[in-house]
C-alpha cells in the first residue's frame, strides 16, 4: 500500500497482504500497517488497484472496515476478484469503479489519474500515472514485457514514453527481479514442458498454482483438454476466482469439461486434472492436506503427478520442501520449477527495467515491490542509464517521500508496522506475543506454582511442571530448594508485591535452566495464599482453596 498525499487529500494505491512465515505462528495474514492513516480515512478520495494478485488487493475488505465508503478503482477483472472478496467478508460496497487502460480520470479534487496497460502473470493490469500539483508520478505496479502474451496484451510502451516526454518526476517500478540480468521468460516457452507433464502422467495429475494466476490455470485446461482430462477446482479461493474469470470472458474453459469436487470419484484417476491452491506449502491449503493425507476428497496415490507452477514466495522454501517430500514418500512425482520449466516470473527482469527507464528518463526514482536487494539492484538500474544517484531513492515501509517542485527527497519516517490477523482478531496480536509464541514453540514452557501461608511469611508448597520440553518433571527436583529459599529470604526482607515476588521464581528457574539444561524456555510463575491475604497486593485478593 502506497499513500499520496496532496493538500490534505489522499489518494491509496494497492492495499495487499502479505502471506506468513516459520516466523509468524499462528497468524492467518499480515496487513499493511495503516496506523499512520488510521485517524485519517475521512481524507482518503479513493484508492487504486493497479491488479488482482493477493498481495494487492487481499487487504482490501479489512480497510473497508475501517471506513465502508472509500471510492475503490480497479480493471474490470481486478473488481470481479474484489467482489468475490467482499463478498466472503459478507459486506457491502457499492462505490467500485470499473477503469481501463486510456482512461485518464478525477480522483477527490487533488488527482488526475490515467491507467496505462502493463502485462503482468494476471489479467487486466495496470499501471498508474498521477499528475498533481507537486509533480507527475507513475507507478508500474506489477509488470514485465512479455511481447507475446497469452491474452495479446503487451506493456503499453508508447504510453511510457509519451509520459516520459511529459516529464516524469518520480518513477516507482517494480523491483522483484531486479538482480535478474536480461528478460523474463514468456509465458508461451511454459507450454512444451506442461505438455511433457501431461504426455507422461499415468494417473491423476494434481496442480497447484496461485488462485489468481488466470494465464497458467488456461494453459493447464488447454492441456487437460487436449488430453481428454476433466478439469476439477479445489480451494475455495480457487474455485471463487476461476468461476469470476470465466464469468467475466478471462478464462476459456469447455463446460462439459470442468467437473465437481464431490463428482471426481466417476471418472478413472488418467481422465483427471485437479487445479488446487497450496503451491506456497501453506499449512492449511488443500496441497498440504493432500500431503498429510488429511485431504476429505482427494487421495495421493503412487503414480500421480503434482505439478507445482509457481515459484516460491522468499520465506517458504522450508514448507514447500516439507510438502514435496511427503508427496514423493506417498508415490507421486513431484514436478516443479526447479526440475522442469512449468512457471515463468511476472516481473521484469534488469534488461526490461533499463529498457524502461532509457524511454520514460525520469526525474527520480522510487524502486518498490521487493526486498532491500531488490530495491538497490533496481536503483542502481536507474543510475546506469543516467539518473543522478542522489535522485535514486531507496526506501523503507513508512519512509515520508517529499515531492515538491518537481524535486523529490526523503523527509521522514512513520510507523508502518505490521497488523496481524488471528482468526477473528484483527491488530490484537503484537509483535511480543508473536516472539512468546516462538520461545514456546522452540523452547516450551515451565510453570511453577509458589503456594504460601495464609501471613505470607513463607512457601508451605512448590509445583512444577513443564511442556515441550525434553526432560521429565522430575529433572527440576535439583532447582525446587533454590526456589524456596530465595523466595522465604524475600518474604523475610518483607516482599509483598505479588510482581516481583513472580520475578523471584522467573530470575532463579530462568538462571538455572540456562545454566543446567542450556535452554531458555518460558516461564510462567504463579504466586497464592492459602488464606485471605494480608498487606498490599496491587489491589488483589488472592485465596487458594
Amino acid at each position: 500500500m502506497t499513500a499520496f498525499e496532496v493538500n490534505g487529500e489522499i489518494l491509496l494505491v494497492d492495499a495487499g497482504v502479505l502471506f506468513p512465515e516459520e516466523r509468524h505462528p499462528g497468524v492467518d495474514l499480515i496487513l499493511p500497517g495503516w496506523e499512520a492513516i488510521a485517524d485519517r480515512l475521512d481524507d482518503v478520495v479513493g484508492l487504486v488497484l493497479t491488479h488482482g494478485h493477493e498481495d494487492h488487493i487481499g487487504a482490501v475488505p479489512y480497510l473497508l472496515r475501517q471506513r465502508s465508503d472509500i471510492p475503490v478503482y480497479g480493471s474490470r477483472l481486478t473488481l470481479g476478484f474484489v467482489r468475490g472478496k467482499l463478498k466472503e467478508h459478507r459486506l457491502h460496497h457499492s462505490d467500485l469503479n470499473e477503469v481501463k487502460e486510456g482512461d485518464r480520470i478525477e480522483i477527490g479534487q487533488q488527482f488526475d489519474v490515467e491507467f496505462v496497460a502493463v502485462n503482468h502473470s494476471i489479467p487486466d493490469a495496470l499501471a498508474v500515472c498521477l499528475r498533481t500539483v507537486a509533480g507527475t508520478v507513475l507507478h508500474t505496479g506489477d509488470f514485465k514485457m512479455d511481447q507475446l502474451p497469452l491474452d495479446r496484451r503487451v506493456t503499453d510502451l508508447p504510453s511510457f514514453a509519451r509520459l516520459g516526454a511529459e516529464g516524469v518526476d518520480l518513477f516507482m517500478a517494480d523491483s522483484t527481479n531486479a538482480e535478474v540480468p536480461g528478460f523474463t521468460v514468456g509465458e508461451l516457452e511454459v507450454e512444451p514442458a506442461l505438455r511433457r507433464v501431461f504426455d507422461t502422467a499415468v494417473n491423476k495429475i494434481v496442480v497447484a498454482c496461485f488462485s489468481s494466476h488466470v494465464h497458467r490455470v488456461q494453459q493447464i485446461i488447454n492441456q487437460a483438454v487436449q488430453h481428454d482430462r476433466k478439469i476439477v477446482y479445489v480451494g475455495r479461493s480457487m474455485v471463487r476466482n476461476m468461476t469470476v474469470a470465466r464469468e467475466l470472458g478471462f478464462l476459456e474453459a469447455p463446460g462439459d469439461a470442468l467437473i465437481e469436487l464431490k463428482d471426481l470419484d466417476n471418472y478413472p484417476a488418467d481422465r483427471v486434472v485437479i487445479i488446487s491452491t497450496g503451491s506456497q506449502g501453506e499449512p492449511l491449503s488443500a496441497l498440504a492436506r493432500m500431503a498429510n493425507g488429511e485431504h476429505p476428497n482427494v487421495v495421493i496415490s503412487p503414480g500421480d503427478t503434482v505439478l507445482l507452477a509457481s515459484s516460491l514466495v522468499p520465506g517458504n522454501e522450508n514448507a514447500v520442501s516439507r510438502v514435496i517430500n511427503r508427496l514423493t514418500r506417498l508415490g507421486a512425482r513431484v514436478v516443479h520449477k526447479g526440475n522442469a520449466l512449468v512457471h515463468v516470473s511476472g516481473h521484469a527482469s534488469a534488461g526490461e527495467l533499463l529498457y524502461c527507464y532509457n524511454i520514460v528518463k525520469p526525474r527520480h526514482v522510487l524502486p518498490v515491490h521487493g526486498e532491500a536487494r531488490h530495491l538497490i539492484a533496481n536503483a542502481n538500474l536507474a543510475i546506469a542509464t543516467g539518473v543522478p544517484e542522489e535522485c535514486a531513492i531507496v526506501a523503507e515501509d513508512g519512509c515520508v517521500i517529499d515531492l515538491a517542485d518537481h524535486r523529490a527527497q526523503v523527509v521522514g519516517k512513520v510507523d508502518a508496522g505490521y497488523i496481524f490477523v488471528d482468526g477473528s482478531s484483527v491488530g490484537g496480536l503484537s509483535e511480543e506475543s508473536l516472539a512468546d509464541r516462538r520461545i514456546l514453540g522452540a523452547a516450551g514452557f515451565i510453570t511453577v506454582i509458589a503456594v504460601l501461608d495464609a501471613a505470607r511469611r513463607r512457601v508451605t508448597e512448590l509445583d512444577i511442571h513443564a511442556r515441550g520440553f525434553v526432560e521429565e518433571d522430575a529433572v527440576f527436583e535439583a532447582v525446587r530448594p533454590q526456589i524456596t529459599e530465595n523466595l522465604n529470604d524475600a518474604l523475610r526482607e518483607g516482599v509483598e508485591d505479588q510482581y516481583q515476588l513472580q520475578q523471584v521464581i522467573r530470575r532463579t528457574v530462568g538462571r538455572w535452566v540456562s545454566a543446567t539444561l542450556r535452554g531458555r524456555p518460558m516461564i510462567v510463575p504463579v504466586v497464592v495464599t492459602t488464606g485471605p491475604v494480608a498487606g498490599p497486593t496491587n489491589g488483589r485478593r488472592r485465596s487458594r482453596n
